[in-house]
């Protein structure tokens, strides 16, 4: 998702009890209140096949989510959590292929939205200026012939920092992309104000900030991070 906003939200709990007795049930046709257990597994069924997982790996991420991970990043999607507790290399890869095909036809649907809503606007009013949906812009590893740069970047370290506030003297426009971010908007931000990055060029979107949801390892390029790419002739490029 696209960063648009500093802004963190907190919710807060909260409860209440009841001092009334329950009053006897008289009518012993009515249908019990309590969710059957076929009707959790079929809802568990529903949703790993959703996200193209199995049902043992369903199992895994609820459990997983119950533990330190969780914890610390509740709102972590099934694949995110299990790409991150990944017990080998080949279920590492699987993961990030599944993320990047779910990225893919999510950018997709919010695209073909956009071209609907760009429409409906000029037709209701045009000449009016109008704004983009929220994630239109969010494509993988920027737009496709634009010839912006792609930067990607990582916590914890030095050059990354380094080359970013190089772009950001020169005026120049790019789409950052945290590799390892976990999906945590908090941790993105808190990297981009370390490394110096102007709030106000994110405000003005000549910056942006997105999770890396798998988009370097789609790219397949050689070379450590920090990476700044750019498209050229249906390829990215390091530049």
């Amino acid at each position: 998702m696209i960063l648009r906003s500093l802004l963190v939200a907190v919710v807060l709990p909260t409860s209440f009890g009841a001092s009334a007795q329950p009053a006897p049930v008289t009518n012993s046709r009515m249908a019990p209140t309590h969710v059957q257990p076929g009707a959790d597994a079929a809802l568990d069924e529903r949703q790993a096949r959703e996200w193209g997982l199995r049902s043992e790996e369903w199992t895994r991420y609820r459990q997983l989510m119950q533990g330190p991970i969780g914890v610390h990043s509740p709102q972590l999607d099934p694949l995110t959590a299990l790409g991150i507790e990944a017990r080998s290399e080949e279920e590492r890869r699987r993961y990030a292929e599944l993320q990047v095909q779910a990225e893919a036809r999510r950018v997709g649907k919010t695209l073909a939205y956009q071209r609907a809503y760009d429409e409906a606007w000029q037709r209701l009013f045009p000449g009016q200026p109008r704004v983009s949906l929220p994630g239109a812009k969010e494509q993988a590893a920027g737009n496709t012939g634009s010839g912006r740069l792609a930067v990607f970047v990582k916590d914890d370290c030095a050059p990354c920092a380094q080359r970013v506030q190089q772009l950001q003297a020169a005026g120049t426009a790019f789409d950052l992309y945290m590799v390892g971010s976990r999906q945590d908007d908090a941790r993105i931000r808190q990297w981009a104000t370390l490394a110096g990055i102007d709030p106000a060029r994110v405000r003005a979107r000549t910056i942006t900030l997105n999770h890396d949801a798998g988009r370097w390892l789609s790219l397949g390029l050689p070379g450590d991070l920090p990476a700044v790419v750019r498209e050229a002739s249906g390829k990215w490029l390091r530049q």
